[in-house]
């Protein structure tokens, strides 16, 4: 069997276990990105971040991470829930309803390393989702799964953006995919939404001064600058993606382990101001939502009040 083949075989694969869908690039340098990158960290728009700073020149090339990589095998998994928190409550981003996606997508990527093992012969590769030094948007464009919005957020025209992404990077050459064309246009939908104001320019964020950034990744108190802007929402952010044209054709996801905690939807704001570390701890047991830890959530809703 042949390059083609392979290829077809993967993507077949990765389908049946789930993924919407798959796109394929050559592991190479990211002569591009490069500059963007350096440019975006000199500015600190990392903020707190600070291991956005490690590992430069492996952000920049795949063949770092895996010696000899030929392929990147971009993966994207939905997330959108069919049902959503009521309206006047604290929010916490839809990605998080369910189960830590770390654990369900690297078991899925697993499965589609030993497919690749057992149908193939000996391939060496690496599984990343969302926790390495991978530029997971920049490699899905590559591989054609969609194009880069001005809220900096991969897109495709068929299902938005409520998505995961991940990659298998590997030693074994396959056909690669072209990138798609840009398809935001005159649109700045995100830009104008954004609550704080972090959508810098087109296509440039500033991590640090996003929600998903505050109520997430900074450890110290929120700047008072902030007071009021953040529009109820205690873990995370989706405004850019709620408002975004595209997302009107987001389809509810079908894996069981990303359907939330039936108290989770029930909950007003008296139920957020009064919860304790146990009803935290049965609600969101494998959810995201621990990485900001129960005093980190009760900062961000003290922040709200």
């Amino acid at each position: 069997m042949g390059r083609a083949q392979y290829t077809k075989m993967i993507k077949t694969e990765a389908k049946r276990l789930g993924f919407l869908s798959c796109g394929i690039s050559k592991a190479d340098f990211l002569e591009e990105e490069a500059p963007r990158l350096e440019q975006w960290l000199n500015q600190n728009m990392h903020g707190e971040m600070g291991y956005m700073e490690n590992h430069f020149d492996k952000r920049l090339d795949p063949r770092l991470l895996v010696a000899g990589a030929k392929s990147v095998i971009s993966l994207l998994l939905n997330y959108y829930p069919q049902e959503k928190q009521s309206e006047n409550t604290y929010k916490i981003s839809k990605y998080a309803y369910g189960q830590d996606y770390h654990h369900v997508i690297k078991s899925k990527l697993r499965q589609l390393q030993e497919f690749i093992s057992e149908q193939i012969g000996e391939v060496n590769g690496r599984a990343f989702v969302d926790s390495a030094p991978v530029l997971d948007k920049t490699w899905a464009a590559k591989a054609g799964l969609g194009w880069i919005g001005k809220h900096s957020n991969l897109l495709t025209q068929q299902v938005g953006s409520y998505y995961f992404i991940a990659e298998l990077i590997i030693d074994l050459e396959l056909d690669y995919d072209a990138p798609v064309t840009d398809h935001c246009g005159t649109c700045t939908a995100c830009i104008d939404a954004c609550p704080t104001e972090a959508i810098v320019a087109p296509y440039v964020v500033d991590g640090s001064k996003c929600i998903s950034y505050f109520t997430i990744e900074l450890k110290n108190e929120i700047p008072n600058d902030f007071k009021g802007k953040f529009d109820d929402w205690v873990f995370g952010c989706d405004v850019c993606q709620d408002v975004c044209p595209w997302n009107r054709f987001s389809k509810s996801h079908n894996e069981p382990l990303f359907n939330p905690h039936p108290d989770l939807l029930s909950m007003n704001k008296k139920d957020w101001e009064e919860i304790t570390e146990d009803v935290f701890r049965k609600i969101f047991k494998k959810s995201a939502v621990k990485r900001t830890k129960f005093s980190g959530l009760k900062r961000n809703i003290r922040f709200l009040k």
